[in-house]
């Protein structure tokens, strides 16, 4: 992830938890300061789950690292 500060913050601050893996990337989706590359590595690495928190959001995707 390029801007992975930024996206942190989104991931913290821009999302309504408790929240599943559709809210989560039509969040991803509107936050146009988010490079279409990191926004396909969400897409498709992101578990289809429940997310309590952004931690559960950061836990899931370096999984996938």
């Amino acid at each position: 992830m390029s801007n992975l500060k930024t996206e942190l913050e989104h991931i913290k601050h821009h999302i309504k938890y408790p929240a599943n893996k559709t809210q989560v990337l039509a969040a991803c989706n509107n936050m146009t300061d988010v490079p279409s590359t990191d926004k396909e590595f969400v897409t498709k690495s992101l578990p289809d789950n429940n997310y309590k928190g952004p931690e559960d959001v950061v836990k899931a995707l370096l999984n996938k690292v």
